[in-house]
């Protein structure tokens, strides 16, 4: 009998696999020469008991908890910096001055008008609550003014109007404050009492129910007698306290006092004495310091003079009456500084940090070898080679007289044009004619108010912006689409794209082709680490410097005058202190989302103006998807449906920071277009650009084609014939050979093609953004409420 033998297709089943469950053999055999851990692991920590873990559970509670509260404690006390809050008005008919006026309680306290800036700005001095507040505001439409005042406010104030809530202005107030990022806030009605008693009631609840959809569950307090400003302050000291990140980890600083030094060679720059109290994080004075909204500067030293508002100031009875006292008011604190003066560092040079912004390029590096006499004779003499055209010419003809001889088609195309344009030439005089006899003339008044309108109209505005739609509109319609140009070779025109088989695999280096501004540049190994590395030393090193709560005098150099003027006009002047690597310049990728209340259609590479974090400046940013992969495709416009990447040259930012984009009209007027926040700091982030050449089937077969249109000569269907085609309607095919010298190509296809279907080639290119940075942005045109666009409609209260 024979035995069985197993044939071709005989089952395999896979080999048996150990997984986690081994033997302790091969447990012992795995861990030779390994050490045991020195440090608690995740395991070990698993295994404490149940009342360990809630033991520690309540601890860390516990420490979370008193740190709240010692923050919450420290904001306004003697020891920390005052109460800072920033009072914007929503509506035209809030009145600050009757504001300031019930908020100015001389039973509370001790109250200290500065004459610095803006007439609506005292310091309250609360002894009986243990409480300092410093309240101030900015002029109704002063946008930048607000912004910037808002980025270190610790509490915002807004006041309400009690029929609308807010108008056109505050809601466009309100869109900007959202996006940038909102501290702690209140809402205060201001004028309740006014409406008749029947009405108060009803008015609340409706407000009450409005203003939910920007600021749910959140309670609404009157600001209309003594008592209720009393019950408003007791709000503002004891609600919970909101984080904005961009400033925790930066020291900042709000100026109450400053003074200009003129240096000996120039008197328009010199030092800059600026005097508030520090917040946020201890300030060094190695460290670089950034005014907003006028660039980084260099300190020399800080100085510690005495407080001009203390909570508790000193007092000294008069020899005539002793039951009288009289405190030391600011201008008494004055007067005595300079006995007073502490000096509390001074820069050190060799810890300094640098202004250097930009990297010196050096011209000589990765130089190439020129080609030489013969290398250039040779590739000449190739290029006339493939250029040479056959001709049918008479017997005799030189090569120079052959250049001359014109096709018959293209002589008689040429008769035929001017025939037809002497015909419609003939057309047009006849229907002018039939017009004049059939029209009759008769007199129509001038209406004054068209030719007032029209002298506001800028012409040339309007014709930029209508073809800017056009233009808009033709990319939604045919996305990345050009026409091949006639009069240039389209391998000339398109010699810096390339075709690639996927968008999404094909590999793309990251380093090849970089503009000469890459020179100029700094990059991170890892971004990300160093980020996480600066952040954790903040947390745990203790750093040197003036702490939290110092009344101090820093001395800046380098500073030019105009500094000194914006903040004698009333405007305020804000410092932050920068990170490491903060004032070097690098590539900034920001996510951005358009803003509803906006239309108008912006293009790539126009000049908008930046609130990236701290920082203002303008740039030509290029907009880019919003993707996973290492390709990002360029849009060329600033689409509403969807978000986009920002990517522009700037000063490095680490995120978190807030992004919000501004554009300057023709009228000074500064329109919000976007908001977001910063992505990354990544100058290898590749943005490519697409074209699209499209060609029409002329002649179909079963899966070939004679496709016309996309090319206009021969030479250039050879150079793009290792491109791959599509169409619209999914079919993926490529170029066999060229048919004639007029551009038209036989192509095959992966199925037969429809005869209404579009050919298409992809090609690719990267691009860079330009360098347009300026960290000077003139200031705006205040708002006018009948041109902002509001995002959200004025409250309907009736």
């Amino acid at each position: 009998m024979a035995a069985h033998r197993c044939g071709p297709l005989k089952q395999q089943n896979k080999a048996h696999k150990g997984g986690r469950h081994r033997g302790r053999g091969s447990v012992q055999r795995d861990g030779k020469g390994r050490i045991e851990l020195k440090i608690l692991c995740k395991k070990v920590r698993k295994e404490l008991s149940r009342v360990d873990q809630r033991h520690r559970a309540n601890q860390l509670r516990k420490q979370k908890k008193e740190a709240v509260l010692a923050e919450k404690r420290q904001l306004g006390s003697k020891d920390g910096p005052p109460h800072q809050v920033l009072v914007v008005a929503l509506h035209n008919r809030i009145s600050l001055p009757e504001a300031f006026r019930l908020l100015q309680d001389r039973d509370m306290g001790t109250v200290h008008l500065n004459e610095w800036g803006s007439t609506y700005s005292f310091m309250l001095l609360c002894p009986r609550l243990k409480h300092r507040w410093f309240f101030t505001s900015a002029k109704r439409g002063d946008l930048h003014s607000v912004l910037d005042m808002a980025k270190v406010a610790d509490t915002i104030l807004f006041l309400l109007d009690p029929l609308e809530g807010w108008d056109s202005t505050g809601d466009y107030c309100l869109s900007c404050l959202f996006a940038q990022g909102l501290p702690t806030y209140t809402l205060a009605v201001q004028g309740v009492s006014g409406l008749p008693l029947k009405k108060q009631i009803d008015a609340r609840k409706k407000l009450s129910k409005a203003v939910e959809k920007r600021f749910p569950d959140d309670r609404l307090l009157l600001l209309d007698t003594q008592q209720e400003a009393a019950m408003l302050l007791r709000q503002l000291a004891n609600q919970k306290r909101r984080h904005l990140a961009f400033r925790d980890r930066r020291a900042y600083l709000f100026t109450h006092a400053a003074d200009f030094v003129p240096s000996e060679e120039n008197n328009l720059m010199g030092t800059l004495k600026i005097s508030g109290y520090v917040r946020g994080q201890t300030l060094n004075v190695n460290s670089l310091l950034h005014i907003v909204g006028h660039g980084d500067f260099q300190m020399k030293q800080i100085d510690a003079p005495m407080d001009p508002f203390p909570l508790n100031p000193k007092v000294t009875k008069s020899q005539k009456d002793s039951g009288m006292a009289m405190e030391i008011c600011a201008s008494d604190v004055v007067s005595h500084m300079e006995e007073d003066l502490k000096v509390l560092m001074k820069a050190d040079p060799d810890r300094q940090e640098s202004l250097q912004t930009e990297v010196i390029p050096d011209p000589m590096e990765g130089e190439q070898t020129w080609p030489t006499e013969e290398e250039l004779s040779e590739a000449k003499n190739y290029l006339k080679e493939g250029s040479k055209v056959v001709k049918k010419v008479p017997k005799g003809t030189s090569s120079y007289q052959a250049e001359w001889i014109l096709d018959e088609g293209g002589e008689s195309s040429d008769e035929g044009d001017e025939y037809e344009h002497d015909f419609m030439e003939e057309d047009s005089q006849d229907e002018k004619s039939e017009e004049e006899e059939e029209c009759e003339t008769m007199t129509v008044g001038e209406s004054v108010r068209d030719d007032l309108y029209d002298e506001k109209v800028d012409e040339e505005a309007e014709e930029k912006m209508l073809e800017k739609y056009k233009q808009e509109r033709l990319e939604e319609m045919f996305p990345d689409e050009m026409d091949t140009p006639r009069d240039v070779a389209a391998r000339i025109r398109f010699q810096k794209y390339r075709g690639l088989k996927s968008f999404r695999t094909s590999p793309w280096d990251p380093k090849e082709n970089l503009p000469r501004d890459y020179a100029r540049i700094f990059q991170f190994q890892n971004f990300t680490n160093t980020r996480k590395s600066i952040f954790k030393e903040i947390e745990e090193k203790e750093a040197e410097g003036a702490e939290v709560g110092w009344y101090v005098t820093l001395h800046v150099s380098e500073v030019p005058f105009s500094v000194v003027e914006y903040f004698r006009k009333g405007a305020p002047l804000i410092a932050f202190s920068l990170l490491p690597h903060e004032q070097k310049m690098s590539v900034l990728n920001m996510v951005v989302s358009r803003n509803p209340g906006n239309t108008e259609p912006v293009k790539a590479k126009e000049e908008l103006i930046f609130h990236c974090g701290f920082r203002r400046f303008r740039a030509s940013p290029l907009f880019s998807q919003h993707t996973a992969a290492d390709k990002h495709k360029l849009q060329r416009f600033l689409t509403a449906d969807a978000a986009l990447v920002v990517t522009v040259y700037a000063p490095i930012t680490f995120p978190p920071a807030s992004v919000l984009l501004f554009k300057q009209k023709s009228n000074g007027m500064h329109s919000l277009v976007a908001t977001g926040h910063l992505l990354s700091v990544d100058p290898d982030r590749m943005v490519i650009k697409r074209v699209v050449l499209s060609g029409h089937p002329f002649k179909i077969f079963t899966k070939m084609a004679v496709v016309r249109y996309m090319f206009f000569n021969r030479e250039d269907v050879l150079w793009f014939k290792p491109v791959e085609l599509r169409t619209k309607w999914g079919r993926r095919g490529h170029i066999k050979e060229p048919l004639g010298t007029h551009g038209h190509m036989k192509c095959s296809f992966d199925g037969k093609l429809k005869s209404q279907d579009t050919v298409l080639m992809n090609l690719y290119k990267r691009v860079f953004p330009k360098w347009t940075y300026d960290p000077y942005v003139p200031e705006p045109v205040p708002w006018a409420k009948s041109e902002i666009s509001s995002t959200v409609p004025e409250l309907d209260m009736e």
